[in-house]
């Protein structure tokens, strides 16, 4: 059994975050020791680290409930839970369609700068008229 410090240590979750989604109702079944605090097993763990995926697939608390109490009904629920997940997931390829085409943005304007610095091509600029 962990206690919160070493929940927070394995899960790489600050205390104020993991004590956020315990009182969220985001872990279930939360055991606690004899004097009250919260403990965890190797399950409980796993399932934060769940949650780091999921907060970090930008699903919103009350979508995270939402998929928790689906995982809580049990193997019924799972058509329902890969239609979430495959939402999610059409959402993140989007988003890393446009990161990769931020950075072939940054890639071409640095071979850009690369030229003009090295006389290799004429500097020109969309914000002010270098033609004079």
């Amino acid at each position: 059994m962990f206690t919160m410090k070493e929940a927070c240590n394995q899960t790489h979750l600050p205390y104020e975050t993991l004590k956020f989604y315990c009182n969220q109702g985001l872990v279930p079944n939360v055991k606690r020791d004899k004097n009250n605090r919260r403990i965890f097993d190797e399950r409980d763990i796993a399932w934060i680290n769940s949650l780091n995926c999921l907060k970090n697939c930008g699903m919103s608390i009350a979508e995270m409930k939402e998929y928790i109490e689906l995982c809580l009904i049990g193997e019924s629920t799972i058509l329902e839970r890969k239609v979430i997940l495959d939402i999610k997931r059409k959402s993140l390829v989007e988003q890393l369609k446009q990161v990769q085409d931020c950075i072939d943005y940054i890639d071409w304007k640095q071979g850009f700068y690369d030229d003009v610095l090295s006389g290799k091509t004429k500097y020109y600029s969309n914000l002010i008229n270098t033609e004079e």
